[in-house]
């Protein structure tokens, strides 16, 4: 009887694949699931499975790098939720996939195609991995809301609704087109947070949002100058900083 482990950080896909599975090859059993890489791995040298399905996205190791090391003990199906484009790299590569949300029709296909793999031994995928992750790297997420300080008042404010943010030594200012709000995040913590097209740091003090710029001037004393959009504030550019407004 053909096996396999499941391995997804989210039960709900884990309970749909399985329920799917069983409605389009009956026969094969599910040994055991798993809710991050590690396990994965664990259960994979524990039940040495015919198959693993492996979520691409799970915490701890990802799905990517739980396949590096079991590469060779079993076949590898992986789990995503990708657009069209990265499916490609697995269409014309030696690993199968499962699409979120796992549609019957389409699992079928991958069933068939698992089941010509049976009668074969499981072949080392390290080589397609590395080419794969670059494909299909996740993309990285960004703060989105910042809580914030108005007197004694704290209020969710939405990112891109803000203007600029400064630091001084103990407080960061977030300024946006209707009010001014404190945080205790330095901007040098915030630069790693914030998606950098829409945020540019423009001083080791001073982070700006893009959309938010007017213009760029200069002092008496040749100093860079941000002019923010309805706002009186002029944020000076550091020397380190100047290039990203040489085409302004």
């Amino acid at each position: 009887m053909p096996s396999a482990i499941i391995a997804d950080d989210e039960r709900l896909m884990r309970d749909q694949l399985r329920l799917r599975l069983s409605q389009v090859w009956p026969e094969l059993e599910i040994l055991a699931e798993a809710k991050n890489g590690e396990e994965a791995i664990a259960l994979v040298a524990e039940h040495t499975p015919d198959f693993t399905f492996l979520d691409i996205r799970m915490p701890g190791k990802t799905g990517l790098e739980a396949a590096h090391e079991v590469a060779g003990m079993t076949h590898v199906v992986f789990i995503t939720a990708y657009d069209q484009y990265a499916i490609e790299a697995f269409e014309h590569g030696a690993i199968d996939y499962v699409l979120k949300p796992a549609e019957l029709e389409r699992l079928a296909v991958t069933v068939d195609r698992l089941k010509q793999r049976l009668q074969s031994a499981p072949i080392d995928v390290s080589a397609i991995l590395g080419k794969l992750a670059t494909q299909i790297a996740p993309k990285p997420i960004y703060l989105q809301w910042i809580q914030a300080s108005i007197g004694q008042e704290l209020r969710l404010i939405a990112v891109a609704d803000i203007l600029f943010f400064q630091s001084d030594e103990k407080y960061t200012r977030v300024q946006t087109a209707r009010f001014e709000a404190l945080i205790r995040k330095p901007v040098r913590d915030l630069a790693d947070e914030l998606d950098p097209a829409l945020f540019w740091q423009i001083h080791r003090s001073t982070l700006v949002n893009v959309h938010a710029i007017d213009g760029v001037a200069r002092d008496l004393r040749g100093r860079h100058l941000v002019l923010i959009k309805g706002q009186p504030d002029k944020l000076e550019v550091s020397r380190s900083f100047v290039h990203l407004f040489k085409q302004m």
